[in-house]
C-alpha cells in the first residue's frame, strides 16, 4: 500500500509515494492524529524522518473514503499555530466520523433496498452463475433520491459545521501568517541593525 507525502519546498508543493505494509497501518497514524494525539509511527510501516516538516497523507479510509492526515507538529510550535493545527485536527475528526457513519448507512440502506426489490419480483441476490444479482438504473434512482431526501437535513447541517470550522481554520492561517511575518520582520530588523 502506498502513501503520499506531501512536501513544501520554497512555497511549491510536492508530492512523493511511501510504501506502507498495509492500509490499515496507514490510516492508523490518521486516527491518531484525529484523536489530537501525535501518532505512533511504528504502526504505519514508515516513520517520518526527523528533518520532515511536511504533513502526511495515508491512503484513504475504507470506511469514509477520506486519506488521513497526520500533521507535522514543529519543535517550537506556538500556542496559536498548536490551535490552528487542533482546529484542523478537529476538523478532520469530524469529517471522518460524518462519512464513515454517512458511508455505512448508505451501503447497509442500499443492501437492503436491493434484497427488498429482488424479494417483491421472487428473485435471490445471487443468479444461478453465483454472480450477484443487480437492479437496473431506473430502480436505482428510486433510492438515491429517497436517500437524499431523507439525509438532507443531515448534509445540510453537516454543510453549515464545515462552513464554520474552514472559517475558523483560515482565520487561524491568517493570524498565523502574520505573526511570522511579523517575527521575520523583527528578526530582519534585528540583523541590519547589527
Amino acid at each position: 500500500m502506498a502513501a503520499l507525502r506531501v512536501l513544501r519546498e520554497h512555497g511549491r508543493f510536492r508530492i512523493a509515494f511511501l510504501t506502507c505494509s498495509s492500509s490499515s497501518s496507514c490510516a492508523a497514524g490518521g486516527r491518531a492524529a484525529e484523536r489530537g494525539e501525535r501518532p505512533d509511527n511504528a504502526g504505519l510501516g514508515f516513520t517520518p524522518p526527523a528533518h520532515s516538516h511536511s504533513d502526511w497523507i495515508g491512503p484513504p479510509d475504507k470506511h469514509s473514503n477520506l486519506r488521513p492526515v497526520i500533521f507535522h507538529v514543529p519543535p517550537e510550535e506556538s500556542p496559536l499555530e498548536r490551535r490552528l493545527r487542533e482546529a484542523r485536527q478537529e476538523a478532520q475528526a469530524c469529517n471522518q466520523r460524518f462519512w464513515a457513519r454517512h458511508n455505512c448507512a448508505f451501503r447497509q440502506e442500499k443492501e437492503e433496498f436491493i434484497y427488498s426489490r429482488l424479494k417483491a419480483k421472487g428473485l435471490e441476490m445471487r443468479d444461478e452463475t453465483g454472480q450477484k444479482a443487480t437492479l437496473n438504473a431506473e430502480e436505482m434512482a428510486d433510492f438515491y433520491k429517497d436517500f437524499l431526501s431523507k439525509n438532507f437535513r443531515k448534509h445540510m447541517q453537516y454543510n453549515r459545521d464545515w462552513y464554520k470550522q474552514n472559517f475558523t481554520i483560515t482565520f487561524l492561517m491568517g493570524q498565523v501568517a502574520l505573526a511570522r511575518a511579523l517575527r521575520w520582520l523583527r528578526w530582519k530588523k534585528k540583523n541590519v541593525e547589527h
